[in-house]
């Protein structure tokens, strides 16, 4: 039953507002990313009889029918919603405590509960191997001449002759997707569908991300 139990999750889409600061219990500052979560809708629930699986797949943020294809148009009518212009699929095992066309409220995560939030980094564009990587740079003197901030040699002589898999290099920073585990949720604003979670999210203000029940949580 613990594995069973385990494996039940909530989750809810929601847009960054940017980061603020409360007080705990203690007076101490704790710094918060707000997360507005308001008008998430189940659009689909998957079961093992129908889909092979079970899971919940719901939507967030308003977009204008007319931009939906028509596929997506019928998907949407067929759970009485309307378009939205983000969708995800959660699996979990209590689907059955869901519904097409059930609105998410911001209290379906309690106050103290730890959640796993997943978004997109910022991106930095090109970078070379000292600001991307940690590259320590070279000397600037003794006849160095502009070798300050070269990666230096990035291979062997003559084995394995090429460049191995995975070789740390300049290139594209940021624009990753990735997931900071056990955030405490400190507060929830069930009326304006806002959430603060203590620390910083990935993402830039304004982007979106996915909120989960922790995974190593409890």
């Amino acid at each position: 039953m613990a594995n069973a139990e385990k494996k039940v999750r909530k989750a809810l889409l929601g847009k960054k507002l940017g980061m603020s600061q409360v007080w705990d219990k203690q007076g101490f500052f704790v710094p918060v990313t707000l997360v507005d979560v308001s008008g998430n809708v189940v659009t689909a629930v998957k079961t093992v009889d129908s889909d092979g699986y079970d899971a919940v797949q719901f939507g967030y943020g308003a977009i204008d029918p007319t931009k939906v294809s028509k596929p997506l148009a019928g998907h949407f009518a067929k759970a009485g919603v309307t378009p939205r212009r983000h969708l995800v699929e959660v699996r979990t095992l209590d689907v059955t405590d869901y519904k097409p066309g059930q609105d998410l409220p911001a209290d379906s995560f309690d106050e103290g509960s730890d959640v796993d939030v997943t978004g997109t980094t910022k991106g930095k564009g090109f970078a070379g191997t000292i600001k991307r990587w940690g590259f320590t740079s070279y000397r600037r003197t003794h006849g160095s001449h502009k070798n300050e901030r070269r990666p230096g040699s990035i291979g062997a002589c003559a084995t394995p002759a090429r460049v191995m898999r995975g070789k740390r290099m300049a290139g594209h920073m940021g624009k990753d997707r990735r997931t900071v585990q056990n955030l405490e949720v400190v507060s929830v604003d069930k009326e304006n569908g806002i959430i603060a979670i203590k620390g910083a999210l990935p993402g830039a203000k304004g982007s979106i991300v996915l909120v989960r029940t922790a995974v190593k949580g409890a």
